[in-house]
């Protein structure tokens, strides 16, 4: 018997241990998930920019299912319950809702504070103008997985409405995301004449602009002509790299750095007008995504080769003047891993007098840049002409002249939503709703 009571007692001594360990280790969890909560509370980084997860507390159970699950780290546990952390890192991914053991997670757009607009489209991602399809971001699907599933099926549904009208294509599909790319393969699957127009001069939509190594897309997708593609984890640059390939091998055609901008009903078909020329279609596909077009800074000189909209390799700057003109975690984040090139000379330019919904790791990292000499920060200042070794900027109500070989613009862009409006298709403000 005593050998029994002594076995008894290590093995509850043992459970005792093992049960402390995990308390410790998810009040720790806990209390990092508080604080990454109460930072996002004070820069005010509590807005998601579009699709994002809704908890209903009543039925959360506090599992952590849903934290493992999002490849952003946006979600933590908090006093027992799941909660959005680091909402502005949300990209409505959509694992947590999957991941959730009781279904507490649904997916909306928009909040109670800030709405989005969405175009109305029938079950059949037909727009109120007959003949015109969303698909994709602009229609609310940020998901790579189910926008190029809705490329794929919008094309299914717009071949039957296609007709015999003379026209240049059967449909013009504008974007090349997830969705325009899977419409493009459908088009050729239903020896369908496409004309598939992208401003960007690489195609992947929103993926194209994550920063490196982003994880891109975590499930299964069908793409016609393809199949079935499973790539689990991957990040973004060898999503691209298989994209890319994908277009070789279907010959698939993309115009890019063509952009649509307008279009028009005539005689029972579209006019889509492009900076390029002008096209006629019997139906349109809307595939571009919600970015819209890079907000320019409208001042002589902008139309310069050296004005770019997004930096793509920091090391092509390394010896130059650089100007960063923006005041969002894109814009710092550029200056900062600017400064970190060897002899490049770095000016942050932002018009108004501090930065507000930045996150706090961005902060920290420019004040140490600057502390460093590796840049300048201009607050309140306004850049009012580009010449080609040096750019006018308005510092605090004086005029500045600063040596310049390029401009980086991170201000944004600029819906298409009135372009759209005013071909008559009409949209829903969601405020936090599905």
């Amino acid at each position: 018997m005593p050998n029994f009571y002594q076995y008894f007692y290590i093995y509850v001594a043992a459970f005792v241990v093992v049960v402390m360990l995990y308390l410790n280790r998810q009040r720790r969890k806990h209390e990092t998930h508080a604080a990454q909560l109460q930072q996002a509370i004070e820069t005010g980084l509590m807005e998601p920019p579009s699709l994002h997860p809704v908890v209903d507390l009543t039925r959360c159970m506090g599992s952590g299912a849903c934290v493992k699950a999002c490849p952003e780290k946006a979600l933590g546990v908090v006093n027992g319950k799941a909660v959005l952390v680091n909402a502005a890192h949300c990209i409505g991914h959509g694992a947590c809702a999957a991941a959730c053991p009781v279904e507490a997670i649904k997916l909306v757009f928009g909040t109670e504070k800030r709405g989005i607009d969405i175009p109305n489209v029938t079950p059949q991602f037909e727009a109120n103008v007959p003949g015109i399809f969303i698909a994709g971001e602009l229609g609310g699907m940020g998901l790579i997985r189910k926008a190029a599933e809705q490329g794929r099926q919008a094309v299914n549904y717009l071949r039957k409405k296609v007709g015999s009208g003379a026209a240049d294509y059967d449909v013009v599909i504008v974007g090349c995301g997830p969705a325009g790319l899977s419409a493009g393969l459908s088009a050729i699957e239903h020896k369908l004449r496409y004309k598939l127009v992208e401003q960007e001069d690489s195609l992947g939509g929103a993926v194209y602009h994550y920063p490196r190594q982003k994880v891109a897309m975590t499930a299964p997708v069908n793409l016609a002509l393809i199949g079935k593609v499973k790539f689990g984890e991957v990040h973004k640059e060898k999503l691209l790299e298989f994209w890319q390939d994908v277009v070789k091998k279907t010959g698939l055609e993309i115009s890019f750095r063509e952009r649509m901008e307008a279009i028009e009903r005539e005689d029972g078909r579209f006019v889509v007008r492009t900076n390029r020329g002008s096209y006629t279609a019997r139906t349109v596909l809307l595939a571009m995504g919600r970015r819209g077009t890079p907000r320019k800074l409208d001042v002589p000189g902008e139309e310069s080769h050296k004005v770019m909209y997004r930096l793509i390799d920091p090391s092509q700057y390394q010896g130059q003047a650089v100007l960063v003109v923006g005041g969002g975690d894109s814009a710092l984040e550029a200056a900062i891993t600017l400064s970190e090139q060897p002899g490049t000379e770095v000016t942050l330019s932002y018009r108004s007098a501090a930065f507000s919904r930045v996150k706090q790791k961005n902060r920290t990292s420019l004040e140490q840049q600057q502390k460093a000499g590796r840049l300048r920060v201009l607050l309140n200042s306004q850049v009012k002409s580009v010449a080609e070794d040096h750019v006018e900027i308005d510092n605090n109500g004086v005029t500045e002249s600063l040596r310049n070989d390029a401009v980086i613009v991170c201000a944004g862009g600029l819906l298409p939503t009135p372009l759209l409006q005013k071909i008559g298709i009409e949209f829903e403000t969601k405020f936090g709703t599905e």
